[in-house]
């Protein structure tokens, strides 16, 4: 591989210009595939076979009309007053003009259905009132039927005693037959009556579980217009969404404020903002320190901004025939920018270094895209590995973010070892300051015995570290990141909701409102179906539907429960369930798994979809993925230090100090973004539990990070030992050679993420923050503290291989050593055939 990124880096460097014009064209044709296949991007995140899944397909099949996507729209009035008929009339208006968009298949009117919630108590009422009038009447006919039936006796009596009983038996039996008669008409209608009033009192219980669930608030200063339409949530199109919000938007309603939920906004973070230009500063400044030079430290710069142009808007691209997350482009933006601007700059690095040892222009490019390359090719690689491993989890949306991730890395490789040999054939010793030239040139027009002298000038080694402070430096270490790791153990999951969003967004405004107004679970209803036996009439499912309305309501956390359909063929019913608190909240994830596991008499299933369930489902599917996850990539970390580093020693420390470092950061993330702490400073304006998929992605990037520092610190420590340097001597070397690359590339990604800790996206916040402490906390918490302490303690035992598994084993040359004594310096080739040449040549004038 060096050999091959050798003559690659010497062939770019001299076709500069088709190189640099050929990166251009793929730029240009990322742009233009984006700007004619982009789609949309999704708020929402799906894992197809979940029992939120399973039962949003059962709705699809039996009750479609309940099983496509919704929105909401918050209204209030700005003086909190109670709506006035003129805004009344105009919200109205605006429903109309949203039910008429394509794609929308009903939007529910706030005051309408309040009037029908309204009519609908009332008819109760009046049924109640009918109900109590007719049993009075039916009361009264019974006193008189009875009256009726004692003349009657009295009189079939009389005749008796009067020897008239036959003559006036025809009449006294028809009398009594009219009577007889009369009572069973009476007796019926008083049945009638009954089943009446218990269909009422169904009816008004049924009304009474759904109390709380509300369309317009209690003082009339908020209403809810729910939007439903034809297509699930994931499949709702972009010109839907927006039409709906034209409709409210596009003629302001005077004293009406009017806010949206997130369903209804398209998901497209904002990528640039005043976080994200920090950030680049401080990575230019960091660049700048390191290099001396603008040029310099503007390369890398370049070649970050050319790699994620073309890996994000190639990602999105696909957006228009695959289902993307919003979060999955910024996630490649963020890993393209951090390792395209370090891993040009461990190449130019190397370059000017050698510049500075005397090497030209074309040899130095060549040589310093074989071994610093080689590098960055191998760093690439385990990102990558790791990255794309994320499709072994079995979640569709996160394997597709670990490959778009994963292209990001490859672009920016390849950008590092092809443009950037080009760009530094045409700068040329501009790379070097001009302090750096005018050395250079006053060293190579020294005499010959003055730069011998230079060269043979003592220079003083290092000492290796004492062995008490070492073991102070391990045990402070591993303590202090033990310490930030115990918030990792109250870790929750979840998707944000609209309280996690900028208190100044649409979404905050709309979920606030609701909580205010209509209570915070309004904000998370869940959708209840229950199976039913076949072959149920419909005076069956209608007792059924009481029956599980009531065993729902009695449940701890439910505030309300509302039935909203029953399939055709009577073998489902769908409920609307509104809990005590919000969607992310523990309670609701509780409830969820509480109401899956009710068995409730005559019902074969009961399932719960709804975004709040969907979340926890994820959330649970991510839990459960984890830890098959962090041991495929704990194994592949141990296999491939194994491999680079031909010890069993430092794989094993790399390995547990990536682990370490992993939950230090989950730690970190949990005391800031879940428990609030410092919340003011990294803007967490409402705390919550920590992005589902979070843990996961951070496994696959951190590792790769880790890995990348491991080598670049350790393969200086295996160079030195290689070299005959004593095993302890040889870790202060391998620190001291490598520290400086480390320290600058970590700075870097710090930057990079860290501008993405203040985005305005609830999701991309946490992400930033998760991987700008991870990186801080590896690269100076483990990688600098403690692994060169622990490689102290270990000596020469560090690098101890069996001998048969060193014979297994290919040699991978991962700092290019071997190409370097292919490929030397041509002033150390045969330096007495050099002084034998030059002494042979004409002197010149």
């Amino acid at each position: 591989m060096a050999e091959l990124l050798y003559r690659v880096g010497r062939a770019c460097a001299r076709h500069a210009r088709a190189v640099i014009a050929a990166w251009a064209a793929v730029l240009v044709l990322a742009g233009g595939a984006f700007a004619l296949f982009g789609g949309t991007l999704a708020s929402s995140f799906d894992i197809p076979g979940t029992p939120t899944a399973q039962v949003t397909q059962k709705l699809q099949d039996a009750l479609p009309d309940a099983s496509g996507g919704t929105g909401r729209v918050v209204l209030r009035t700005t003086d909190g007053a109670a709506f006035t008929e003129a805004q009344r009339a105009e919200i109205v208006d605006r429903v109309a003009q949203a039910a008429g968009v394509d794609g929308v298949a009903q939007v529910v009117d706030p005051f309408t259905t309040e009037a029908e919630l309204a009519k609908q108590a009332q008819q109760v009422a009046d049924g109640r009132a009918q109900i109590a009038s007719g049993r009075e009447q039916v009361a009264a006919g019974r006193e008189q039927l009875d009256g009726g039936q004692a003349q009657l006796d009295a009189a079939r009596q009389q005749a008796e005693v009067a020897g008239q009983a036959a003559t006036a038996a025809p009449q006294l039996d028809a009398q009594q037959a009219q009577l007889d008669a009369g009572r069973a008409e009476l007796e019926e209608q008083a049945a009638q009556l009954e089943e009446q009033a218990a269909a009422l009192e169904d009816g008004a219980r049924l009304l009474e579980l759904a109390d709380g669930i509300r369309t317009v608030s209690q003082d009339g200063s908020a209403a809810i217009v729910t939007v439903a339409f034809t297509e699930p949530q994931l499949d709702v199109s972009s010109g839907a969404k927006q039409g709906v919000l034209d409709a409210f938007d596009a003629a302001p309603i005077d004293g009406v404020q009017v806010d949206a939920s997130s369903e209804l906004l398209e998901a497209v973070p904002s990528v640039f903002g005043p976080g994200e230009a920090v950030g680049l500063v401080v990575a230019a400044v960091v660049l700048v320190v390191m290099l001396g030079t603008l040029v310099a430290a503007g390369l890398p710069i370049l070649n970050a901004l050319i790699g994620v142009g073309v890996g994000a808007m190639a990602t999105m691209a696909l957006s228009g025939v695959v289902q993307m997350a919003s979060v999955t482009p910024i996630l490649g933006l963020m890993l393209g920018l951090a390792v395209g601007i370090d891993y040009t700059l461990f190449i130019v690095n190397r370059h000017r270094r050698q510049l500075k040892d005397g090497y030209d222009v074309d040899e130095s490019i060549a040589l310093a895209n074989g071994t610093s390359g080689n590098a960055v090719v191998f760093a690439g690689a385990t990102v990558l590995i790791a990255l794309l491993a994320l499709n072994v989890t079995g979640i569709p949306f996160l394997g597709l973010m670990g490959s778009a991730g994963a292209l990001c890395i490859a672009v920016a490789v390849l950008v590092a070892v092809t443009f950037t040999p080009a760009v530094l054939r045409l700068v040329g010793p501009r790379v070097l300051s001009r302090t750096e030239r005018a050395a250079l040139t006053s060293r190579g027009a020294a005499p010959a015995s003055t730069a011998g002298a230079a060269q043979a000038a003592p220079v003083a080694r290092p000492a290796p570290m004492r062995t008490g402070r070492a073991v102070l430096r391990v045990v402070v270490g591993v303590g202090a990141l033990a310490v930030v790791a115990l918030p990792a153990l109250d870790l929750r999951l979840n998707l944000p909701d609209g309280s996690s969003e900028a208190h100044d967004s649409t979404q905050y405004q709309a979920y606030a409102t609701v909580a205010e107004k209509f209570g915070e679970g309004q904000n998370g209803t869940l959708l209840v179906v229950a199976d039913l036996p076949a072959g149920l009439d419909d005076d069956a499912v209608a007792g059924r539907r009481l029956a599980v309305a009531e065993r729902l309501h009695e449940q701890d956390d439910v505030v309300a429960v509302a039935p909203i359909g029953a399939a055709e063929d009577n073998s489902l019913l769908a409920f609307q369930v509104v809990p005590a608190e919000g969607p992310t909240s523990e309670s609701t994830e509780r409830l969820v798994h509480t109401l899956r596991g009710l068995d409730l008499d005559g019902v074969s299933e009961l399932g719960v979809a709804g975004s709040a369930s969907g979340n926890v489902d994820i959330s649970d599917k991510l839990a459960d993925a984890l830890p098959t996850y962090l041991a495929v990539v704990v194994g592949l970390s141990l296999l491939i230090l194994v491999l680079v580093f031909r010890s069993l020693y430092v794989p094993v420390i790399a390995t547990l100090g990536f682990v370490l470092s992993y939950f230090a950061t989950l730690g970190g993330t949990v005391w800031i973004y879940q428990w609030g702490n410092l919340a003011g400073l990294f803007g967490v304006e409402t705390p919550g539990p920590i992005l589902n998929f979070l843990p996961t992605i951070l496994v696959g990037i951190l590792f790769g990070l880790a890995m990348d520092y491991m080598l670049f610190l350790t393969s200086g420590m295996r160079e030195a030992y290689a070299h005959g340097a004593p095993a302890r001597l040889a870790v202060v070397q391998g620190v001291r050679a490598g520290r400086a690359v480390v320290v600058a590339a970590a700075l870097i990604m710090i930057s990079v993420f860290g501008g993405f800790m203040f985005s305005h996206s609830a999701m991309i916040r946490p992400i930033g923050f998760a991987l700008a402490f991870g990186v801080l906390v590896d690269a100076f918490g483990v990688r600098m503290l403690i692994v060169p302490a622990l490689m102290h303690l270990a000596g020469d035992k560090a690098w101890w291989l069996p001998r048969w598994l060193d014979r297994l084993l290919p040699d991978v040359d991962v700092e290019g050593a071997s190409l370097e004594r292919r490929h030397p310096h041509h002033d150390a080739v045969e330096p007495a055939a050099q002084a034998e040449a030059a002494a042979s040549e004409p002197p010149r004038a």
